[in-house]
């Protein structure tokens, strides 16, 4: 493995979930930590949480004047980023195309495509001129096999298995490595999101089964990025041993 100690890692989606645990395993390993997300007060705990190290941004990445701007005015000790993470990445409702809600539809494109882009079209330049890099996106099985009233969300997810591969594609001959890390059910404020707070909704997803964690997937983030650097692992499929599918799982009642 290589150390990437004292690299410079921006995550996006970090105040929760598989940002958050993202922000503990690369911390620990030593790196300067550039933390994204639209909730200030929690981001700020975390960064006074993580040390001197890491640098609070709150940042929507829906937004790319806000992105371009915020990305240009980094800091000096943080501005060259070596590792990209983009994790912001949300849900929105469980409904039929043709009953499908507008605004839930936006704000999934708009997050998990749109957002994605932004952070990746401003910062991957910076990487090849530095002739040192890696980015690594947050897919999920969704991409790979669609659900049942989960179309605009596959579809947002597929989109990132196809982005990934495609800039793989064009940093062909740069030393800029791409992984698409792809989970399947794992225990976060996802399911709050889709259903709008609804926690008893919300637990039902997990329910009879053992999820994956949030750390589960951030080691294994951390597995790619410290890989020899002529190892790429271009794409990693992951999910819980109660889980064989999007739509395949062991549920003990």
């Amino acid at each position: 493995m290589i150390s990437i100690q004292n690299q410079t890692v921006l995550i996006t989606g970090a105040s929760s979930g598989i940002g958050e645990a993202c922000a503990r395993v690369f911390a620990q390993a030593g790196a300067k930590l550039i933390l994204v997300a639209r909730r200030q007060e929690r981001l700020e705990e975390l960064a006074k949480e993580l040390g001197n190290s890491s640098y609070p941004l709150v940042l929507d990445v829906r937004s790319r004047t806000s992105v371009e701007s915020a990305l240009s005015n980094l800091p000096e000790p943080v501005s060259a980023i070596d590792i990209l993470i983009n994790n912001a990445g949300l849900s929105r409702g469980l409904n039929k195309l043709q009953d499908g809600d507008f605004q839930d539809w936006e704000e999934m494109i708009d997050t998990n495509i749109k957002g994605l882009l932004y952070l990746t079209r401003s910062v991957v330049p910076g990487m090849i001129s530095r002739g040192r890099g890696h980015v690594v996106f947050l897919g999920s099985t969704a991409g790979h096999q669609t659900y049942p009233n989960g179309n605009v969300y596959c579809a947002t997810k597929a989109a990132v298995r196809v982005i990934s591969e495609g800039l793989k594609q064009d940093l062909l001959g740069t030393p800029v490595r791409v992984s698409s890390v792809d989970p399947g059910l794992v225990e976060t404020e996802f399911s709050q999101v889709r259903f709008r707070g609804d926690s008893d909704r919300a637990k039902t997803v997990y329910q009879g089964l053992t999820p994956l964690t949030p750390m589960d997937v951030a080691e294994v983030i951390l597995f790619c990025a410290t890989r020899p650097l002529h190892v790429n692992i271009s794409e990693v499929l992951l999910m819980p041993n109660d889980q064989a599918g999007s739509m395949l799982f062991n549920r003990q009642t």
